[in-house]
């Protein structure tokens, strides 16, 4: 049982990775976009949802309705007005950008709220849990950020394939060339899709507020995760990003299990492990 508890607690802790890596995988599967900054707006949009929590009384579930909108407009408005002129490029002038506005968001939320540990309380569901046979404790809490995850990836696909825009996202990121000779305005439509990344970056973000502290040097690590999660699943796969997420999950409650200073070592031993056995990840994309 205790190898059971092992995967089941991994796995959990996988589809919080998971979440934490949609966004990053929409955003390189339709733009060809590595964002270095997308820790970061994972923690600017915990900032955000304290704020919200502060200033109308909500709590952090209910203070999505404000902090998803507020990171769509920003998204959008970043892609449409900054990204955009960057992709050209090729990949090496996104990412200083992306680098850029990682900085300042950093230096921003440590101006304004300085270097304290925040936190965002849901109350009881924080520490509920479900008694399963054979001694097997599952949180409530980390069911439910599975069960979040899951639905969101679901959603994605649902968008994907079976919608007139789900159509466009996949023909430019096919040809872009052809798809805006063909009469799709790529512009307006990538800042549409790192709006929608954001989406799934602020339920992310409020999510990891609730689930532990946070600070404005809190992005890079989050980044880190969510990059592997993306990798090893394959660039590119929605359901891959979970599988991803897990198998990392699951490294690290089993380097954890042997050595609790072993939990985060083992999660990046298996990323490299994977990254030299399947260097495209489990699943990587294939063209439709």
């Amino acid at each position: 049982m205790g190898g059971l508890n092992i995967l089941i607690q991994g796995g959990l802790l996988g589809g919080f990775y998971a979440l934490f890596a949609i966004g990053l995988s929409l955003s390189f599967g339709i733009m060809r976009l590595v964002n270095i900054a997308h820790g970061d707006f994972i923690v600017l949009s915990a900032y955000v949802g304290m704020l919200a929590i502060q200033g109308t009384g909500l709590d952090p579930f209910s203070s999505l309705v404000i902090v998803v909108p507020a990171m769509f407009v920003l998204g959008y408005a970043v892609q449409r007005g900054l990204l955009n002129f960057t992709l050209a490029g090729g990949l090496l002038p996104p990412l200083l950008v992306t680098f850029g506005i990682s900085v300042i968001i950093q230096n921003g939320l440590l101006q304004g709220f300085g270097a304290y540990d925040h936190r965002l309380h849901e109350g009881p569901i924080e520490t509920a849990s479900l008694h399963l046979p054979g001694g097997i404790d599952v949180g409530v809490y980390p069911l439910v950020v599975f069960a979040v995850a899951v639905l969101g990836i679901a959603a994605l696909q649902l968008l994907f394939y079976q919608t007139r825009l789900g159509r466009a996202f996949r023909a430019v990121s096919d040809d872009a060339d052809t798809a805006e000779l063909m009469g799709i305005d790529n512009r307006k439509l990538y800042a549409l899709a790192l709006g929608i990344a954001m989406v799934f970056t602020a339920i992310a973000g409020v999510l990891f507020g609730i689930r532990t502290i946070f600070d404005p040097a809190a992005g890079p690590i989050r980044l880190i995760l969510a990059f592997e999660a993306v990798i090893i699943g394959g660039l590119g796969s929605m359901w891959g990003t979970l599988v991803g997420g897990m198998v990392l999950g699951i490294a690290q409650a089993i380097g954890a299990a042997l050595n609790p200073n072993w939990q985060i070592l083992a999660g990046h031993i298996a990323f490299l492990v994977i990254l030299i056995i399947r260097p495209n990840g489990l699943f990587p994309r294939t063209r439709d």
